[in-house]
C-alpha cells in the first residue's frame, strides 16, 4: 500500500461513513428494486464531486492507480452498497473507463470516456445474451449478435440479457461478431435501435437500471465508433475482464467488512442466556471464522492485484481470485446474518442485502464452477505443458450406475478387475 493511496482510500473511507451510509435509508432506495434512481446517483455524486472523492482511481491527469492501490481505493467505496455509485467505483462503468483507458483513440476518449470519469453519465456493456437461445454467456464465443459493415457503418443485430444499467446509461460499450470475428462498439444511449424488453427481477438491487433484456435492432454505428479493430474483440475483452473481476471482488470485500462490523457490533449488545451474544463460544468462532476468510480474501486480492500490475494479463489468476474470494464472502455474509437471527434476515440492517448482493457476485463474470474448470486446465498447462487431450482416453462405464471413470483412476482399475460389470468406451 502506498502513501498515495492510504490518503485516497482514507478520503473515501470518511465521505462513505459520514455522508453515503445515512442515505442508506433514503425514501428512494428500494431493497428490493432495480437499483437506485439516477436522481439519487447525481446527488450523492454531486456530494463527492465537493469532498475531492469523485471517481478516485483516475488522477487528476487521467492516468490509473495500480491495481494494488486502486484495491485499497475500492475496498474502503464498498463499506456502503450505495458507496461505488456515490464516488463513481461501480460496475460496469469502472471496468468500461479502464477498456476505454487502454483501447480507446483520443477521440473516443473524449466523447464517451470523458462523461463517465466525470460522472455525468452511466454506462453499460452489451455482451451477455439469452440462454434460451444459445447465446454468449460464461463462453462469449457463443456470441449470436451479428454485424456487418454497410459503407461508411456498421450494422449491428441481436439479443442482449442481463446487460447490467442500460436502463438511464448514456454510453454503451455492444459486441458482436463480423466476418473476422468478435467487436466492439461504442455507442451513445438511449438509441431508438436498441430497445430494453423488460427488466429482470434479481435477487440483487444494488445497480442502478438494474439488468435489462434488450433487443438490438438495425442499429447502425459509424466505422469510427468501433473500438479498436475488426475481429479483436475478444482480445479486447480480456483487457478488461481480469481488472474487473478483480475490482469486483475489492468492492464487495468493503461491503462485508462492514456486514462484520455491524454482526460484530450486534453479539456484544444483544444478551442471550444471561450474557452477551460475543460471549457464547459459538458466536465468537464463526465472528473469528470471519476475520480469518476477511484476511485471506484480501491477500488473494493484493496477490492478484500484483500479477496485473507486473503487466501480466492475469486471466487464470483473477479467475482463481474471483472463485476464492467470492464464495469466502458468501460465507462470511452468511454467518453474520447466522450470529445475528431475525434482524439479520430484516432490512433494518444492510447485512441481509449484502447477503443478496454477494450471491449474486458469485454468478457475475462466469460462474464459479466454470471459472474454477478454466483455472485447472490452465494451471495444468502452466505446470506441464500442454493439456493431455483427455478426449481419447479410454474410459470404463459401469453397467449399474452409469458413471464414466478414466481407466487410470481408483474406480477405473476396480472395474477392470470384473469386466462382466464395465463396457469400454472411447
Amino acid at each position: 500500500m502506498t502513501e498515495r493511496s492510504k490518503l485516497i482510500a482514507a478520503k473515501v473511507e470518511a465521505f462513505v461513513r459520514d455522508v453515503v451510509i445515512p442515505y442508506e435509508k433514503d425514501a428512494r432506495v428500494e431493497p428490493h428494486g432495480h437499483g437506485p434512481p439516477d436522481d439519487l446517483v447525481q446527488e450523492l455524486r454531486h456530494l463527492a464531486r465537493k469532498a475531492g472523492v469523485l471517481t478516485p482511481h483516475i488522477l487528476a491527469d487521467g492516468s490509473h492507480l495500480t491495481q494494488r492501490e486502486t484495491a485499497t481505493v475500492l475496498r474502503a467505496s464498498g463499506l456502503s452498497l450505495l458507496g461505488p455509485l456515490a464516488v463513481n467505483t461501480m460496475a460496469p462503468d469502472e471496468g468500461n473507463m479502464y477498456l476505454l483507458g487502454k483501447v480507446g483513440s483520443p477521440e473516443q476518449k473524449k466523447r464517451f470516456l470523458d462523461p463517465l470519469v466525470s460522472g455525468r453519465a452511466r454506462s453499460a456493456f452489451f455482451m451477455t445474451e439469452p440462454a434460451a437461445e444459445g447465446g454468449a454467456g460464461s463462453d462469449p464465443s457463443m456470441m449470436r449478435t451479428t454485424c456487418h459493415l454497410d459503407g461508411n457503418h456498421w450494422v449491428i443485430n441481436g439479443r442482449k440479457a442481463f446487460i447490467t444499467g442500460a436502463q438511464g446509461a448514456g454510453v454503451g460499450i455492444v459486441m458482436a461478431k463480423s466476418d473476422d470475428g468478435a467487436c466492439m462498439f461504442l455507442v451513445d444511449l438511449p438509441d431508438p435501435a436498441i430497445r430494453i424488453e423488460r427488466l429482470l427481477d434479481t435477487i440483487d438491487a444494488s445497480m442502478p437500471g438494474g439488468h435489462a433484456v434488450v433487443t438490438i435492432d438495425n442499429l447502425r454505428v459509424s466505422a469510427d465508433q468501433m473500438l479498436g479493430r475488426s475481429g479483436e474483440g475478444f482480445k479486447y475483452a480480456q483487457i478488461r475482464l481480469s481488472p474487473a473481476r478483480l475490482s469486483h471482488c475489492m468492492r464487495w470485500l468493503g461491503a462485508v467488512t462492514r456486514a462484520q462490523e455491524i454482526a460484530t457490533a450486534y453479539a456484544c449488545a444483544r444478551h442471550a442466556f444471561g450474557k452477551p451474544l460475543i460471549d457464547h463460544e459459538g458466536v465468537g468462532f464463526m465472528l473469528a471464522e470471519n476475520m480469518i476468510d476477511l484476511k485471506q480474501a484480501e491477500v488473494m486480492i493484493d496477490w492478484c492485484a500484483d500479477v496485473l500490475d507486473s503487466g501480466a494479463l492475469g486471466t487464470t489468476e483473477s479467475s482463481m481470485a474471483k472463485v476464492a474470494v467470492s464464495e469466502a464472502l458468501m460465507r462470511i455474509a452468511d454467518r453474520c446474518v447466522q450470529v445475528m437471527g431475525g434482524t439479520g434476515v430484516s432490512a433494518d440492517t444492510m447485512v441481509e442485502q449484502v447477503f443478496r448482493e454477494v450471491r449474486a457476485f458469485r454468478s457475475m463474470t462466469a460462474r464459479p464452477k466454470c471459472t474454477n474448470g478454466r483455472s485447472r486446465r490452465r494451471s495444468s498447462a502452466t505446470i506441464s505443458g500442454p493439456a493431455p487431450d483427455r478426449s481419447r482416453r479410454p474410459r470404463w462405464i459401469s453397467r449399474e450406475s452409469r458413471v464414466c471413470f478414466p481407466m487410470t483412476s481408483r474406480w477405473g482399475r476396480k472395474l477392470l478387475q470384473d469386466d462382466s460389470r464395465c463396457t469400454q468406451v472411447a
